[in-house]
């Protein structure tokens, strides 16, 4: 990966970069891509991306291609180098770099996994028989989340929703071995073939892992996994439904969560897992858990064996012998997700590596790419947005004042964290080895975890991330209100200072603006400045509101992808607000970046055109059809292609920068155009 070069950054921002000669230095929208055949007026994405996107089709060891993926080769090469100087190193004294390189050694070792084949597994099965009644149930479900496994449903600490600086315990659903409730009880002709495939895929896991070597028995057990998990599915929320912050925030005391589960005692789950027994925890989707309750009385105890039995195979299986990865790899990767090939096994073993010390290895990424001043100049264009989107929220019509004031305070205290933490975490008493792939990893898993539960009680850390430097993303915390952007993303096309203004804002402008506006989308705007869930709306404005965001799930769930199935528009509203609002904001905050300016346009198109022309080139993507269906049903944001055309579309000053007319397809009509933050 070439090194990052943000030096300039700070006086670009005050030149507008737009003009000079250093801005034509670097220009990665390249006018022999551009499909001249079809208007930005008509499709913004196609007229950028369509030419890229036939001549890089999703590699065989991807289920989707563009812009992120391209930057996370970049980020996964130089992590290779890392990773193997710190094998080759076999430093002794314990540190990061001594553990980075025990993981991954021990991960490239195939050799010696192919040998123990499913060995390593054995303790763990023989546990699993021993299992003799409804109370064993419990108890090995408390064993496995204090290993940091989770069968059944999700235990973690997250900030107190009712007072953001204390964190508590939170459980919620989970035991899905399907990407949603739908894979199970749906007779979708998707959904049939997947969960045909998937006991098929479990009977031979079963029988790979040394469970049984009956083929028969395997099947059946099989199907009683299939059965187990329908019931769990039949009580779990969908992701839609998973979009209210109301169904994760349950206080419940321990007398409480105990009646509601009589055949899974809390206080002892506490016991297990060393935490202090609290006066109250998050019990999210009590209706989840009455069902798993009775589940556990009434679902006969050789399915739970088999369940647990396949879990704890599949889990394992990519740190063991090739059988068992690529087995686990035909279903999830191929079949449910249509990937061609597996990815190489430094991939897949620097993939383990950053699940078990993601943060260590980036202690040692943002020395080889982000120099301690790049924060402060990447701050300044922080700064650049935050000023655009206090003016727009001061002039919104449509909210009365005293929720503005509100929305205002909520606006001044964003925190943003750019590159890397500002404290590293410390990974003393974190044990690895050159003997076992496989122990490694459940070390570093129980480690992570403790870590994770100490905090139940405590103080929330402002300082703590959840993100890697080398992850290629950005995200919002709306309990801290923080907007936080990793080193990684820092990048072309996202940004480079050597560009012109309009590139950096239409790029990293966006991605900015979008994370600010997740304080204010149909989720984020249910928690106050201090990151309380908290009500800050009165109740015309609210109205108004969702009256305004009603109309961008109307034109999202208008979207055909693929197959006659159509974008979910409540699914993804969250981001579809978050793109409208961020790019709106980006592009007031590159007017006055370039007021006063001479800006001439590059390469025939001008600056306005060229920061619509870059939103299109940061989602520009491929998918491969599986993973397209697979997205469609479980995540929040729409199909690139809808994502890069969807926010322009309902913006007068895309129409302006391409001189579009009102007949065109990329120019909403009045009454369709949704204009929010």
């Amino acid at each position: 990966m070439s090194k990052l070069r943000l030096a300039p950054l700070a006086a670009a921002l005050a030149l507008g970069l737009a003009g000079t000669a250093a801005a034509a230095e670097i220009d990665w929208i390249k006018p022999a891509e551009l499909n001249r055949e079809i208007a930005a007026c008509a499709d913004l994405n196609a007229f950028v991306n369509a030419n890229w996107l036939a001549e890089n089709p999703v590699p065989a060891d991807r289920t989707t291609w563009g812009t992120f993926e391209r930057l996370q080769e970049r980020s996964l090469e130089l992590q290779r180098e890392l990773v193997e100087a710190a094998a080759a190193s076999k430093a002794s004294d314990g540190g990061i770099e001594r553990k980075i390189g025990d993981i991954y050694a021990t991960g490239m070792g195939a050799k010696a996994l192919n040998a123990a084949g499913a060995a390593p597994l054995v303790p763990y099965l023989q546990r699993i028989r021993g299992l003799q009644d409804s109370p064993d149930l419990s108890a090995w479900l408390a064993e496995t989340h204090a290993r940091g496994q989770g069968f059944a449903f999700g235990f973690f600490p997250s900030p107190d929703f009712s007072n953001s600086k204390v964190n508590i315990a939170y459980a919620g659903q989970g035991g899905l071995s399907l990407p949603e409730r739908a894979y199970y009880l749906e007779d979708k002709e998707d959904y049939v073939r997947i969960r045909a495939a998937f006991v098929d895929h479990v009977a031979r896991i079963l029988q790979l892992g040394g469970w049984t070597d009956d083929a028969g028995a395997a099947r059946a057990q099989a199907d009683a996994v299939l059965a187990l998990e329908t019931g769990l599915a039949q009580a779990s929320l969908s992701p839609v439904q998973l979009r209210d912050p109301k169904v994760y925030y349950n206080p419940v005391s321990l007398e409480q969560a105990d009646a509601l589960t009589p055949h899974f005692p809390w206080s002892k789950f506490f016991d297990t897992l060393g935490v202090e027994r609290p006066a109250m925890f998050s019990l999210g989707q009590p209706q989840f858990f009455e069902a798993f309750d009775r589940m556990l009385k009434d679902t006969p105890l050789a399915h739970w064996q088999a369940w647990f039995a396949y879990q704890t195979i599949s889990g394992g299986a990519p740190y063991l012998s090739d059988a068992l990865a690529e087995e686990n790899f035909a279903f999830y990767g191929k079949a449910l997700r249509g990937q061609a090939q597996m990815r190489p096994r430094w991939k897949r073993t620097l993939e383990s590596v950053n699940g078990s010390m993601g943060e260590a290895l980036g202690q040692l990424y943002v020395a080889r790419t982000f120099p301690p001043e790049a924060k402060a100049q990447a701050l300044e264009l922080v700064q650049n947005l935050g000023t655009a989107l206090k003016a727009r929220i001061q002039d919104l019509e449509w909210m009365g004042a005293t929720t503005k004031e509100k929305a205002l305070e909520k606006w001044a205290s964003f925190t943003p964290k750019i590159g890397y933490p500002d404290k590293w975490r410390s990974w003393d008493g974190l044990a690895t080895s050159r003997e076992s792939y496989l122990d490694n990893v459940v070390r570093a898993a129980k480690f992570n975890y403790d870590y994770q539960l100490a905090k139940i009680g405590k103080p929330v850390d402002p300082t703590e991330w959840g993100m890697t430097p080398q992850t290629v993303n950005a995200y919002y915390n709306p309990l801290k209100n923080e907007i936080v952007f990793p080193a990684a993303i820092l990048q072309p096309p996202f940004f480079d200072p050597m560009a012109d203004a309009a590139l950096n804002y239409g790029g990293i402008g966006a991605v900015i603006g979008h994370e600010m506006i997740h304080g204010y989308d149909d989720m984020g705007s249910q928690f106050d400045a201090a990151g309380n869930f908290a009500n800050w709306w009165s109740p015309e404005d609210r109205e108004r509101f969702q009256q305004r965001t009603g109309k961008l799930v109307e034109q999202f769930d208008g979207y055909e992808s693929i197959d006659g199935l159509h974008v979910k528009g409540d699914l993804t509203l969250g981001e579809n607000i978050a793109d409208l609002g961020g790019l709106s904001v980006a592009y007031d905050a590159f007017r006055m970046a370039t007021a006063g300016k001479d800006l001439e346009p590059i390469n025939g198109y001008t600056p306005e055109q060229r920061f619509f022309m870059n939103w299109a080139v940061v989602w520009r993507r491929n998918f491969k059809p599986e993973e397209l269906r697979v997205r469609l049903n479980t995540d929040s944001h729409a199909p690139a292609n809808f994502r890069a055309i969807g926010a322009p579309s309902n913006m007068a000053s895309f129409a302006r920068a391409f001189e579009c007319g009102s007949d065109d397809t990329m120019v909403r009509t009045a009454d369709q155009r949704v204009v929010i933050w």
